[in-house]
């Protein structure tokens, strides 16, 4: 029971910087804008965020610059795609492999370098409550950001009018606007805010899950996010399960290196990607208008509980994702 709560706490641990990462990329995608810069700002922003923590000696400065990075790299994006109509996803690529690159060269001097990390912070009488306390409460604040975020986004975007429009930025940006909504504006807006979120993703490897720095520190889980993002619905809670399990995947192939010591540790290392990849493709699968059709074989009692699973899953796309806006 007690190895159990371990490896539960440590999916929850694990989770938190994608949580971060996703929850950036539904805020903008929702308002419209697809950011595939995210492998390469969160590479970026890990090397900024740990470089200013270790100059400075403070991890709220470090986070802050890693935010600022996540922030710019994204109005770059805004600027190129949203201002001077340029396609968002060959920009967003574009971005991707520049910051990667730049990551990997300008954090050479900080390579396995010793530097701050987040510091464990349990909750005094929470974490000692049976279960729930060493699950839920023996975490850090980084963590404990996570398990906020994810309620608050999904309060923000379906439960206030901002959150209205905003859902509306990314379905019917000519009718936001006929109604005296500033469609651009509050697209980069959101933009920044999703860019500033996936920085703090990026920090959260290098000063946190993965403290320090090395090459392609991050590589690879940006694209993940992006895959989550998009299996997920675009919704929140869809999202963080896809978070949730990516870790457990992770959780997984770690722990199975030891039961396999023959097997090479690049295999392990690349399975949870790999198997990521299957189970979205599989929901995908399940998700095609062919696969709900052929549910009217099954038994009535299986039909109607797969049906709505199916529906579920099969969210649709904000309707002027990725698509320039044109005023009037």
């Amino acid at each position: 029971m007690q190895q159990t709560l371990i490896n539960l706490a440590a999916i929850l641990s694990t989770a938190a910087p994608l949580i971060f990462a996703t929850m950036g990329e539904t805020i903008s995608e929702r308002a419209g804008v697809v950011n595939l810069s995210l492998d390469g700002s969160m590479l970026m922003a890990a090397m900024v965020g740990f470089a200013v923590a270790s100059v400075s000696g403070s991890l709220i400065l470090g986070f802050a610059a890693a935010a600022l990075v996540g922030a710019m790299i994204a109005l770059i994006l805004g600027i190129l795609s949203l201002s001077l109509g340029q396609s968002q996803t060959a920009v967003g690529f574009v971005l991707a492999l520049l910051c990667t690159d730049l990551s990997s060269f300008l954090g050479a001097p900080y390579v396995r370098k010793p530097g701050p990390a987040v510091p464990h912070a349990h909750v005094p009488g929470l974490s000692d409550i049976p279960i729930f306390g060493p699950l839920l409460f023996s975490h850090d604040l980084l963590i404990y950001a996570s398990f906020l975020l994810l309620p608050a986004v999904w309060w923000f975007l379906y439960h206030t009018r901002a959150g209205l429009v905003l859902r509306a930025l990314g379905e019917r940006p000519q009718t936001a606007y006929a109604r005296g909504v500033p469609v651009i504006r509050l697209r980069y807006l959101y933009l920044l805010i999703g860019g500033a979120l996936v920085g703090i993703a990026g920090a959260a490897y290098s000063l946190d899950l993965k403290q320090g720095w090395s090459y392609r520190h991050t590589f690879g889980t940006g694209w993940i996010a992006l895959a989550i993002v998009i299996f997920g619905g675009w919704h929140p809670w869809r999202v963080a399960i896809g978070c949730y399990l990516f870790a457990a995947l992770q959780s997984l192939a770690s722990q199975s290196q030891s039961v396999i010591p023959s097997m090479p540790t690049q295999v392990f290392q690349v399975a949870p990607f790999v198997l990521m990849i299957v189970v979205l493709a599989l929901i995908n699968l399940l998700a095609n208008p062919a696969t709900r059709h052929r549910l009217a074989t099954l038994p009535k009692p299986l039909r109607r509980p797969a049906e709505r699973f199916v529906r579920w899953l099969a969210t649709p796309a904000p309707a002027a994702l990725g698509q320039p806006f044109q005023r009037p």
